[in-house]
């Protein structure tokens, strides 16, 4: 009889293990072989007398291209014309990074032009009022 663990590892629904361990045991999860989605990482636990315990680990896969969309959000209520902006863009691996591509361009939010609108109203007020106090002394 052992006197270890034994630890089975499954993904999602599979019914053959991706793993045989004995515990303890550290091990790295290979995400590339899985399409982009859920998943669920099963681990089921047999101690040396046959007693099991499982334990469910969900998690998300983004390998593929990055998305960002502007312009709509998830559940969004629209109608009319709704100019939407997609951009996709790859992540290299882990030992290059890409560059081009990899920044989502976006709209210029409102506060600037709130700031701007306010900056170049008191350069007005300020160039209208300097030259009466210069005046004036």
């Amino acid at each position: 009889m052992k006197d270890k663990s034994t630890i089975y590892i499954f993904i999602d629904e599979e019914v053959k293990p991706i793993a045989i361990l004995e515990s303890p045991v550290n091990f790295e999860l290979d995400t590339t072989r899985l399409v982009d989605g859920q998943h669920t990482l099963k681990i089921v636990s047999r101690d040396p007398s046959g007693k099991e315990g499982i334990r469910l680990v969900p998690f998300e896969v983004r390998n593929g291209p990055a998305i960002s969309i502007e312009g709509i959000s998830e559940n969004a209520v629209v109608d009319g014309i709704v100019p939407v902006m997609i951009n996709a863009y790859g992540k290299g691996d882990q030992r290059n990074f890409l560059i081009i591509g990899s920044e989502t361009p976006q709209s210029i939010p409102f506060w600037v032009f709130v700031l701007l609108i306010a900056f170049v109203g008191w350069a007005i007020y300020y160039c209208v009022t300097s030259p009466l106090e210069l005046l004036n002394k």
